[in-house]
């Protein structure tokens, strides 16, 4: 049986899928020779230099069809795409021209009129092709894409296939494609000015995202009726109706913290806005309620609801207003819907100006607060194509002010979008019987809990319970806040204090300085012992303003006070206590950025009212509650810490938000959520399941692995294991179980229920050290565990006498015979003699004779762990590498050569041998080499400035050309000196 191979099982796969929905398939050398590709050459780099993204004369031609008065000729058109800058700007600007909004002058009309370059309306028209190994070299970096989708000659959607034998969780092929996904954009953006999106697959998954944006939290899994079944997934993902539908409608750009950002809608969010759009055409429904869960997207999908009701021709000029639930919210929404391309935004500031705008029937988009509806006029605009979409809508619409909007439009189609469950105290009431009534489940479209923890959109939540002595009496708490009737289905945090505010014992309680005193002692030792290590952030939630200062104070006598910030609304009418941390609104945004940031303090935010809802902070883990909450106040809370949050930089991943309830609140949790019981089951779970998993892994897993030791970590158990996961399947499946293992320890520990696992834990870590220090990539391995793990190892080193793996080798006349003496196995020392070499290079980078060494060095080693090398023959060929490496070291010096010509001239002396017809002596090697070295000199710049690379390179092959009467062995000693000469620079 034939092994699978990536084109086998993925990539012929995926052409024979989408040619059977319509995409026509161009070969590779078709493809080549429409974008001009140079076939006198045999060298790829070479063929492309003359190359273009485009199928330029398609595109020509589809440009001149659609647009008769376009009069300038191909090259011109050309030039417009190919000035736009390769970043993300000019991503954007393309988009605009795919969405024929980008403009030409007309000379006949003397004015701009739109470009259309695809026709939307008549898909017949345009034309859709697919083509492999996608190829593009820009003089210093070449790549090539797996398969690209183009229309009208455009390169649009890009696929990176994987082979799905790669890995055994499929996880770690994904991760491959997508990091090389990131490496095109470093290294050839050009790709991606005209491609929009990118997809990656091992056959079995089927990730996308948008190009530009390419963070994990932002690539998704589609999502198809049948698992695994990639004919499916190609065949939705990839149907010319749902590309278009993305390049037309679903991507955007967003602004935040004056950063451009890219995003696509997922599927949920693309059903929703396709939902609204049927509900604004319907002549009779006109309510209907999106219920997607928080942290689910709801602002870019209200964003792209906003745009394309403004845009349907149907609709007639249509007014759509965006009802915000906070003030910090509308220039952002404002800023969001410009960049979209939407002039017609207005920001109704005030009562006043949002009367004048409706009674003026301004047509456009609005954004403004349900609060500038109070004393509205009835009828103050009848007109039936007015749309508004609604945030929050479970608590903006409530009372008056409901009445109030509904009154003065009384011809609109209401659309309001809320995060929160259905009530089962208040089911067919309030929120659902305002915006649901046309619906028989009472929503329009529904993304649950469940679905975005299963998606990643939202993370699931665990919570503890403080000690007893810490927690709110449950009699008490039950008899003051739970039972209240009037406390049971508060959609706004505002009507919460109000019930807190008649609860006096309660708060007496809660506020009692020996208590506050004795919780802020435990946050103090909480965060430090269980969050900090994991670098997270922290909320604080006290009962009211007061409870806020009194916490601020105590803290400050066990933390430092940079570490921890007191963020509440402040009055003039204040008391001094609470003037004391007062903050004006510059200081609030700062603090409110600085907390968003890893490794910035503060570290904890003591809230009790502000920022509890709306505010976004990935970083944030753990939440202390201290405020009693219960049904849309809570949940909506508590979602502060459901964010998922990564850090590749620093390997760091979020696994799920952490909630300690000092109230008592999740002691009765069908009690505090009055919800059906599915959609409570998937909000938030005790943390003693964790505890159990890490239990199972550690009592079925983990003795598995630690019967491999049999020697207590001597030097023969270390060789054993180096030998054991040469196989690079049992090292993934190794790496995987104990980093989860890991994960669960950092987050339960420390807690006494560890103590029967310590030792093994221990012993598993020590593997995972031998095992990352032998195949890791990296040089030097600054965190090889997470924080509470390296202490439990620095703690008890003593425990084991480990065999050094990453021993690290002086490279001198000395290494051979001391290899040769020492003690040890051979697979060690084929491991740390690779370390060293690339140690060796690292620190003496101005050596490029030691770079290309190195390669070599990393070569051997793909061969030993691929096992096409023995052992022993790997050990020799890294022997003969340092023995090579000495002698020339003898042969420099009585040349009396510096290192670069040194290395040229040994370079050169091996390709004119085996290429010339000519004889050369080694004194005219040496000139040749000098001739290059200058030329490097000369054009100081190259190696951070591509034309000065290109320039450089031009001249290098020139010289070469003189000397070498191979064309091709030109081009490959050019591409391999530069190759190896940017490594030197980059490490230096």
């Amino acid at each position: 049986m034939s092994t699978p191979t990536e084109h086998k099982t993925v990539q012929s796969r995926i052409l024979q899928y989408a040619q059977e929905i319509g995409w026509k398939y161009v070969s590779q050398a078709e493809a080549e020779k429409r974008r001009g590709f140079n076939n006198d050459s045999y060298n790829i780099q070479q063929r492309c230099r003359t190359a273009s993204l485009y199928f330029e004369d398609l595109l020509f031609t589809k440009v001149k069809e659609f647009n008769p008065k376009y009069t300038e000729n191909q090259s011109s058109l050309i030039k417009t795409f190919t000035s736009l800058k390769p970043d993300i700007y000019g991503n954007r600007d393309f988009l605009k021209y795919l969405r024929n909004e980008g403009t030409y002058y007309c000379k006949e009309e003397n004015r701009d009129l739109n470009l259309i370059l695809i026709d939307y309306d008549n898909l017949g028209n345009n034309v859709f092709e697919i083509t492999e190994e996608f190829y593009w070299y820009n003089g210093r970096y070449g790549n090539r894409e797996d398969i690209v989708f183009l229309i009208n000659g455009i390169p649009v959607l890009v696929v990176e296939c994987k082979n799905p034998t790669v890995s055994v969780q499929n996880i770690e092929s994904i991760s491959v494609a997508i990091d090389q996904i990131r490496r095109y954009h470093s290294e050839t953006p050009e790709f991606f000015v005209p491609e929009q999106i990118f997809t990656a697959t091992e056959a079995i998954s089927f990730y996308y995202g948008v190009t530009w944006n390419t963070v994990r939290r932002n690539i998704f899994n589609w999502k198809s009726d049948e698992t695994g079944n990639l004919e499916n997934k190609v065949k939705t993902f990839c149907s010319i109706s749902q590309v278009m539908a993305f390049i037309k409608n679903f991507i955007l750009f967003a602004e935040k913290d004056e950063e451009l950002n890219k995003f696509i809608l997922r599927q949920h969010q693309v059903q929703a806005v396709e939902k609204i759009m049927e509900r604004s055409h319907d002549p009779v429904k006109k309510r209907g309620l999106i219920w997607h869960t928080q942290g689910s997207g709801k602002t870019y999908t209200m964003i792209k609801a906003a745009e394309m009701l403004f845009k349907a021709p149907k609709l007639e000029k249509p007014t759509i207003l965006l009802l915000i639930d906070r003030n910090e919210l509308e220039d952002q929404m404002i800023k969001n819907l410009r960049s979209l391309g939407i002039n017609n935004v207005e920001h109704a500031y005030t009562i006043a100006r949002l009367n004048e705008l409706l009674r003026n029937d301004y047509r456009g988009i609005i954004v403004t607060m349900i609060h500038k509806f109070r004393d509205m006029l009835a009828n103050i605009n009848t007109r039936n194509n007015i749309f508004i979409l609604i945030d929050e809508a479970h608590r903006t619409t409530g009372g008056d002010l409901g009445n109030y909007l509904m009154a003065g439009l009384p011809n609109a189609t209401y659309i309001g979008f809320t995060g929160t469950p259905v009530d089962k105290t208040a089911y067919g009431k309030g929120t659902f019987k305002t915006f649901g009534m046309d619906d028989e489940k009472g929503y329009l479209h529904k993304y649950s809990i469940s679905e975005s923890i299963t998606d990643g959109t939202t993370l699931p939540l665990y919570y503890n319970l403080a000690p007893n002595e810490m927690r709110v009496p449950y009699e008490q708490l039950d008899k003051e806040f739970l039972s209240l009737a009037e406390a049971q289905g508060i959609s706004d945090i505002e009507e919460l204090n109000k019930i807190l505010d008649k609860a006096v014992n309660l708060k007496n309680f809660l506020k009692s300085k020996d208590r506050i005193n004795k919780i802020a002692r435990f946050v103090a030792e909480h965060y430090t012992q269980n969050v900090e290590p994991l670098w997270y952030k922290a909320f604080l939630v006290a009962v009211d303003r007061e409870a806020c200062a009194y916490y601020k104070k105590a803290l400050d006598n066990y933390l430092p006070p940079e570490y921890s910030v007191i963020v509440y609304t402040g009055n003039n009418n204040d008391s001094a206590l609470l003037k004391e941390f007062h903050l004006d609104e510059k200081k609030e945004r700062q603090i409110r950025k600085a907390f968003t940031q890893y490794g910035e303090f503060p570290k904890i935010l003591i809230v009790t009212e502000k920022l509890l809802t709306g505010f976004d902070a990935p970083i944030l883990y753990a939440m202390y509650l201290d405020k009693p909450m219960r049904d849309h106040t809570l949940l909506q809370t508590i979602a502060r810490v459901n964010r998922p949050y990564e850090n590749e930089a620093l390997e760091m991943v979020k696994p799920h938000g952490f909630v300690l309830d000092f109230i008592g609140i999740f002691e009765k949790l069908e009690k505090a959520l009055s919800f059906d019981s599915d959609e409570v089951n998937a909000v938030v779970k005790d943390l003693d399941l964790l505890k159990n998993s890490f239990k199972s892994k550690m009592e079925s897993k983990v003795p598995e692995y630690l019967k491999l030791i049999q020697h207590d970590f001597n030097d023969k158990d270390v060789d054993n294991l180096i030998e054991y996961f040469r196989d690079k399947e049992k090292r993934k499946e190794f790496f995987k179980e104990y980093k989860e293992c890991e994960m669960l320890y950092e987050i339960i520990s420390p807690d006494a229920f560890l103590r029967p696992y310590i030792d093994n834990y221990r012993a598993f870590s020590a593997m995972y050290q031998i095992m990352r220090n032998a195949y890791s990539k990296k040089i030097y391995i600054d965190t090889e565990f997470m924080k509470k793990t390296e202490s439990l190892v620095k703690e008890n080193v003593w425990v084991y006498g480990l065999t050094p793996v990453n021993e690290i080798i002086e490279i001198n006349e000395k290494t051979i015979d001391l290899i040769k003496q020492k003690e040890g196995g051979d697979n060690t020392k084929v491991i740390n003699l690779i370390k060293s070499i690339e140690k060796t290079a690292e620190e003496q980078s101005r050596d490029p004779f030691l770079i290309a060494m190195a390669e070599r060095a990393k070569q051997i080693q793909e061969h030993y762990e691929s096992r096409q090398l023995a052992t022993s023959e790997a050990l020799q060929e890294l022997l003969n590498e340092i023995k090579n490496n000495e002698d020339r070291k003898k042969e420099q010096d009585n040349l009396k050569l510096d290192n670069l010509t040194y290395y040229l001239f040994k370079e050169l002396e091996s390709v004119i041998f085996s290429s010339s017809k000519k004889s050369f002596a080694a004194t005219e090697f040496i000139g040749i080499a000098k001739k290059i070295k200058n030329i490097l000199e000369e054009n100081a710049g190259w190696y951070s400035s591509e034309k000065a690379m290109r320039e450089a390179r031009q001249k290098v092959t020139i010289e070469l050309y003189k000397s070498i009467d191979d064309p091709d062995k030109v081009t490959a000693l050019v591409e391999h000196i530069f190759s190896i000469l940017s490594q030197s620079r980059q490490k230096q």
